[in-house]
């Protein structure tokens, strides 16, 4: 085709014009829509949504934290039943420790040693849990008196 003809009919073709309606503009937002089956299943275990979680880190067995920004908890404390929601994201565990610090720096450096006297204490607590004999009291009286009938339970005064 020659390029002038090509330009000529170009100009012919209008799209719009005075009368014809504007396009409206959509935005497409992103559906979160909860599934059906996820919704009952939390009705079921008697879940209840946990507000104002910003961040979830699970340590593990490798060495590698899963950390959550953001998520959807729902839980069931009794049950000991957590559902956690939101895109993870695999970190290093120094890179979850700076941040949990960092988190934790707006406390105070107070509320470090703090975490650092109670976690003395939860250990010094584990380890004295092995001695059992601290929590039972010594005997009074022993039972050999009242098999030789010293003791008169039928007596009235």
């Amino acid at each position: 085709m020659n390029p002038e003809k090509l330009a000529k009919l170009q100009s012919q073709i209008r799209t719009g014009g005075k009368g014809t309606p504007r396009r409206k503009v959509r935005a497409t937002k992103p559906v979160t829509k909860e599934d059906p089956k996820i919704s009952s299943t939390l009705r079921q275990l008697n879940a209840q949504p946990i507000a104002d979680v910003e961040v979830i880190n699970m340590f593990r067995e490798d060495g590698r934290v899963i950390g959550f920004n953001a998520p959807r908890l729902n839980a069931n404390i009794h049950a000991n039943t957590f559902v956690i929601a939101g895109k993870p994201e695999e970190k290093s565990p120094e890179q979850a420790l700076s941040e949990m610090f960092s988190r934790m720096g707006s406390f105070g450096p107070e509320s470090l040693s703090q975490l650092a006297k109670l976690t003395e204490g939860f250990q010094a607590d584990a380890s004295g849990a092995g001695d059992v004999d601290d929590d039972i009291p010594d005997l009074v009286e022993s039972g050999e008196g009242a098999a030789d009938g010293k003791t008169d339970l039928n007596a009235t005064d």
